[in-house]
């Protein structure tokens, strides 16, 4: 049974759609494929069933984008001015606040905001229909309904609790971490009691947790600091200090409790609110130590031990301009342990001469000869490399319509493990990737990828991926840059791992997370900035996958 990359978007804790072990099997699941090859058509609903904007039902196309993209193929974020004070304004007070494309409850959805976001909008009630308190305008375009998921309080507890927005600037937009002992998530801060009762083996957890040299107490302070103007002492100072910070944030002070945000303050008289497993991935937007303990605040406002997870930095490649970086032909370096290889007269043979960096950009000369049995590219230093760990990149040979048109398109070699960004005729980007695990085979039964002509379709800064698996249970919340194309599969940044240029997958297109944030950004539909996502049929970038 298929088991793609297991995308299921999260609002507040309930589940609301997803990919499943079979397409076509859940609600809202997109089925519909390329009608023929050169041909790219889109699904009319997104990955959780409702539908996406088309131009039949849209009240107007979203405005062409002006100036330069938020972050650009070199990696430079360019960011607008900060909407004016005076300028009237309305703020999500949801994990997903619908952006819709006319004031009524069943047009379609152009576009996500998130808890603490704050927009300009037009004053005027745009019409009340489906919306008590009436729907608003917003900028760039787009219309919210003023409720349970917005407000024009700018005061609201959840807006002035998550202030802190995902930053685009940098390649994971929030703290991540990985949890790698099990624990209780909190709604406010902890106290002795409260230890004793929810985590009774607690000594015994901060003692293994002191002397792990891989996830422990020494390891990854810089990633919980991302923020932070002032260095933090080392974990284990701290603790022996039992040092309190003062910019505990305002809302957990004197024993506050979070806004419920996430949905899971059933009653004033909890303080566990739920649990992490091994294998879960959570983002952090704040962390503070408490009585020498560092807790850190998730995106949806839950209060969670540091100390249970392994702080994660997230690779540091990233791919490389063409024309810039690199000029045709080249070679990726998608396996380690690439050796240069030189041809000794003497001998008649290739000797080994060095190694080449892994995901290294090569130029080549353009010839190649089989030694061996096995494919050999000459580089342009002299020497050579063998195509078992490095991928030949050429631009396409036949150039397809919507490149001919001037559109902008993405051409992902499987065989290779090579993704290259084109804008018309013109390729601009490459890069490694990691597709589905099982290679070639049939993505129905197996964890590939599916192999076809798509069009992204919805985007999200982040988005929650997870499995049910028997054996392969995880959860990956605010997996960063996600860009949906067809049924659960998507082009994605991955922090849980750095294998880049191998297939690694349950189905999906696994970027490094720098690579994923310069093409989140350089891809259609367009996130306007402040916002959580967009979604858009018919017009979005192509996604060409091919062995």
């Amino acid at each position: 049974m298929r088991r793609p990359c297991y995308a299921l978007l999260v609002l507040a804790a309930v589940s609301l759609g997803g990919c499943r072990e079979k397409p076509g099997s859940a609600p809202g699941l997109l089925a519909d494929a390329p009608s023929e090859a050169g041909a790219a058509t889109t699904p009319k609903t997104d990955t959780d069933g409702t539908p996406s904007a088309d131009a039949a039902d849209a009240e107007a196309p979203p405005p062409e984008p002006s100036g330069p993209l938020l972050v650009d193929l070199a990696g430079i974020a360019h960011l607008p001015p900060p909407i004016p004070e005076s300028a009237p304004r309305l703020a999500s007070i949801a994990m997903r606040t619908d952006v819709v494309a006319k004031p009524d409850p069943k047009a379609a959805r152009v576009g996500f905001l998130r808890a603490g976001a704050i927009v300009e909008m037009d004053p005027e009630v745009a019409g009340t229909a489906g919306c008590k308190d009436g729907w608003r305008k917003i900028k760039p375009y787009g219309y919210v309904c003023v409720g349970p998921d917005a407000t024009l309080d700018l005061n609201h507890p959840i807006v002035k609790a998550a202030t802190r927005r995902p930053d685009i600037t940098q390649k994971l937009p929030y703290m991540y971490g990985i949890v790698t002992r099990g624990g209780p998530v909190y709604a406010r801060i902890p106290t002795a009691e409260d230890l004793k009762a929810h985590e009774p083996g607690l000594k015994k957890h901060i003692a293994k947790w002191e002397k792990d040299k891989e996830s422990g107490a020494t390891y990854g302070l810089d990633v919980w600091m991302k923020w932070k103007s002032s260095p933090s002492p080392p974990a284990l100072d701290a603790m022996e200090q039992k040092l309190t910070d003062e910019d505990i944030p305002f809302f957990l002070k004197d024993g506050g409790r979070v806004p419920n945000l996430s949905g899971l303050l059933k009653s004033n008289d909890l303080v566990k609110i739920g649990q992490v497993d091994r294998r879960n991935g959570v983002a952090f937007v704040e962390t503070f130590l408490h009585e020498g303990r560092r807790y850190n605040l998730s995106t949806d406002l839950r209060v969670m031990p540091a100390d249970r997870f392994r702080p994660i930095r997230g690779s540091d490649f990233h791919g490389y301009e063409i024309g810039k970086d690199v000029d045709f032909p080249f070679a990726l370096v998608r396996r380690p342990g690439a050796k240069r290889w030189v041809w000794d007269e003497g001998k008649n043979k290739l000797v080994a001469n060095g190694e080449v960096p892994y995901r290294a950009a090569v130029n080549l000369t353009g010839k190649q000869k089989f030694v061996g049995g096995v494919l050999h590219y000459e580089m342009k230093d002299g020497g050579w490399i063998d195509d078992r760990h490095a991928g030949r990149v050429d631009p396409a040979k036949k150039m397809p319509a919507w490149g001919k048109n001037g559109e902008k398109w993405l051409d992902i070699n499987i065989t290779k493990q090579v993704l290259v960004a084109y804008e018309g005729t013109k390729a601009v980007f490459a890069t490694v990737v990691s597709s589905g695990e099982s290679g070639l085979e049939d993505p129905e039964t197996s964890k590939s990828t599916k192999r076809g002509i798509f069009r992204i379709h919805t985007k999200h800064v982040s988005v929650t991926m997870d499995s049910d698996a028997v054996g392969e249970e995880f959860e990956l919340r605010d997996v960063p840059y996600v860009q949906y194309f067809q049924d659960g599969y998507a082009l994605h940044g991955a922090y849980w791992h750095d294998r880049f240029g191998q297939p690694k997958s349950h189905g999906c297109v696994n970027l490094a997370p720098e690579d994923a944030r310069r093409l989140f950004h350089w891809t259609e539909p367009q996130v306007p900035h402040g916002w959580h996502g967009a979604a858009r049929s018919l017009t979005g970038t192509v996604v060409f996958i091919h062995p």
